[in-house]
């Protein structure tokens, strides 16, 4: 396995740059609140999300908070300022493509106390790719992490990505327990995807340097929620629009909850809603009771 060394975190306030913030419409979290919901979905595109679903499934899940990875977008379409108009939202812009690139977002019923955008680099931060939020009882994470690209031209800054999330989360544990969402690209297990064999070290998200990275990441004292409830089940988040994936279920799971060890006994229900349309991948949910 590689090693990596993360960069130092040398430019912290560039993503304030490219950063909009919707205004506080939900009440700040004083602690009372201890059952949380958790609902993280890459939408592909949120304009074109929200015209192939009606967020009526997510809505249904009475979600806390609601992390969108892959917006691609520079303001909240109306359709979300509609039905989600009693949360707080937090919208990370990526500078490149004009906006039309990566990006992330996040709705929440209770407004956190601090919300840090962007992982502190400049070589990831104007792809607009993480918010760290915290809470009274924890710190939730929500990521779209870098794919390592075709041929695997990415993989050295994928490493260089894993290691500065990693470094972030180990501090942030000691402080305050960690709930890590979001599309994490990478299958862990060969249960994770249809096709492990033939993806083997030749297709981003199941080389052996991104599971290596995974697995560090868990042995810090970190679960894969969905794993450890559902240790059998052959279950995905992903399908390709080609050859009728989706429908064949030819899929990988590559969106995770993952938290810190010491929570992990207070997780009550960690799900994929395969059901759900409008993206490639599907939203899943997460309970928690503190």
């Amino acid at each position: 396995m590689s090693k990596r060394k993360a960069s130092p975190e040398s430019a912290p306030k560039l993503a304030s740059i490219f950063t909009k913030k919707v205004k506080k419409l939900a009440p700040a979290d004083d602690g009372s609140q201890k059952s949380w919901k958790f609902v993280c979905w890459n939408v592909a595109g949120l304009r074109a999300c929200v015209k192939k679903s009606d967020f009526s499934e997510i809505l249904k899940e009475q979600p806390d908070i609601v992390f969108l990875g892959e917006t691609k977008c520079k303001e909240w379409p109306n359709e979300i300022e509609e039905k989600f108009k009693d949360y707080s939202k937090t919208l990370v812009i990526s500078t490149e493509k004009n906006g039309g690139y990566a990006g992330v977002g996040m709705l929440s019923k209770v407004a956190p106390l601090k919300i840090h955008k962007g992982i502190g680099d400049p070589e990831f931060d104007t792809a607009g790719r993480l918010i760290i939020a915290e809470f009274v009882e924890f710190f939730f994470v929500g990521s779209y992490v870098p794919n390592s690209g075709a041929k695997l031209v990415n993989l050295e800054k994928r490493g260089r990505w894993e290691a500065l999330l990693t470094e972030k989360l180990k501090s942030m544990t000691v402080t305050k327990p960690v709930i890590y969402g979001g599309d994490l690209n990478v299958a862990h297990e060969e249960i994770d995807l249809k096709n492990p064999e033939s993806n083997r070290n030749k297709t981003a998200g199941f080389t052996d340097q991104e599971r290596g990275w995974f697995t560090e990441m868990l042995e810090m004292g970190f679960t894969d929620t969905f794993r450890k409830m559902h240790p059998e089940e052959k279950k995905y988040t992903f399908w390709s629009y080609l050859a009728n994936a989706r429908e064949k279920d030819v899929g990988w799971r590559l969106d995770y909850y993952v938290v810190s060890d010491r929570i992990m006994e207070k997780v009550k229900k960690s799900e994929i809603m395969s059901d759900v349309k409008g993206s490639d991948h599907a939203p899943i949910v997460l309970h928690i009771e503190f």
